[in-house]
């Protein structure tokens, strides 16, 4: 039955929309004044004394002590975030990895537990995950248990698709395209879980934690064993209709030209085949060189800017400037966002190759957008499952004034 959203519903939401505005604004700027977010927000002081007072209550905030803002009488209280006020159980999955890591509301990493091994059946990853969130819960006294907002699995979409470009053919990961980890997993746990695959969930990490403090509108390119993309509008993670917005990975390419190219019969390729680390590990050993599964083993070769490393950075780049420029061209996004599984150099590497080769492919009356490095690498993936809870729980997206808070909430939540 539909239930008619009143008066006092859409009060409730704008209330909570402006909650979350201000501890955006202390996100974004660290400590403030009650001034200072009145500002910022276009909020009336009498509304942010009342918001500052029920964040406090929540144990959201903190003071921060007293300054001078440059107006006569008492010093100016400072506001800032309770790194314990709330908490956050990040789930990384992926084909070789499995990552649980525990953040507190300043998206820190407070402890961890990796797993760099074949991702075994769901009902043995589902014993062994709930068993690593036992572990790094032990890390929060029993009082603040409460606070924990709650858990965030990241993986990839379709374990069982691309084997081939991604050479695992023979390694059956079809099971986990019929299996909800999340339900399962706030099943065995009692916890609610939000879900997101982990291209969109390290994209809202760069939003809530990262570069999204400084630009409101902006690409993302991550180079993991897949590549993964995604796109902020106006301070929003655009998902799509599926949640692959900005699936970079797939958009066709031509063959590459590399002697480790897998075999193409079709006319054009997909970008992962020549834009990843899956790519980069390839070329090595067909190079001759001894690379194990660990991607952290590709750094020596990077570091050293090995000719193999040379080779298929060439290859990469050629293949990813026209993805990019036409992001860029679809979205209007002023900035693109670089990281990597693996550095040494890599990222500065990567963004100054494209760079240099969009400005000399730049249309006319067309300028290149700013490259910003990722902020969290490797970590990108774990810190992005962790933030979705807290995402989704105190950040102002517009869709908390368009309905119900609840309903929405639980939409994300499985």
């Amino acid at each position: 039955m539909a239930t008619r959203v009143g008066q006092g519903r859409n009060s409730i939401n704008l209330r909570r929309y402006n909650e979350r505005l201000v501890l955006q604004v202390l996100r974004r700027v660290g400590p403030a004044s009650k001034a200072d977010l009145a500002r910022r927000t276009n909020l009336a002081n009498s509304a942010i004394g009342n918001i500052v007072q029920a964040l406090e209550n929540d144990g959201l905030v903190e003071l921060k002590g007293r300054m001078l803002d440059g107006q006569r009488g008492q010093p100016a209280t400072l506001l800032m975030l309770n790194p314990k006020g709330a908490f956050g159980v990040g789930v990384r999955l992926d084909r070789e990895l499995i990552e649980t890591v525990l953040t507190d509301f300043n998206g820190e990493i407070l402890t961890c537990r990796v797993h760099r091994q074949l991702l075994p059946l769901p009902q043995d990853a589902l014993k062994l995950v709930c068993r690593d969130i036992k572990d790094v819960l032990k890390v929060i006294p029993p009082r603040q248990r409460e606070r924990l907002a709650g858990i965030g699995l990241a993986q990839p979409y379709n374990l069982g698709a691309w084997l081939n470009e991604l050479g695992y053919a023979g390694k059956d990961f079809l099971p986990w395209d019929d299996y909800d980890f999340a339900a399962e997993l706030s099943r065995a746990t009692g916890i609610p879980v939000f879900s997101e695959n982990d291209a969109n969930a390290a994209v809202i990490a760069e939003l809530f934690y990262g570069c999204g403090r400084r630009f409101d509108d902006f690409a993302y390119v991550f180079m993991g064993a897949v590549i993964g993309g995604g796109a902020v509008i106006a301070g929003e993670c655009l998902l799509g209709a599926s949640g692959n917005a900005c699936d970079i990975a797939v958009m066709p390419v031509p063959s590459s030209t590399l002697p480790s190219a897998r075999p193409n019969r079709a006319a054009w390729d997909i970008l992962l085949s020549r834009a990843s680390l899956n790519a980069l590990e390839r070329h090595l050993r067909h190079s001759g060189l001894h690379i194990g599964s660990n991607v952290a083993e590709l750094e020596p070769y990077v570091a050293q800017r090995h000719p193999a490393v040379m080779e298929w950075l060439d290859d990469c780049v050629d293949a990813l400037a026209p993805a990019l420029r036409s992001i860029v061209c679809l979205l209007d996004v002023p900035v693109l966002v670089i990281d990597s599984d693996v550095d040494a150099g890599l990222i500065d590497c990567l963004m100054e190759r494209l760079r240099n080769l969009l400005q000399q492919q730049a249309p006319e009356a067309r300028s290149v957008p700013e490259f910003v490095r990722g902020t969290f690498g490797s970590d990108a993936g774990a810190v992005g499952a962790a933030c979705l809870p807290m995402f989704f729980s105190y950040s102002p997206r517009a869709e908390i004034l368009r309905g119900s808070v609840e309903s929405i909430e639980a939409d994300h939540a499985g």
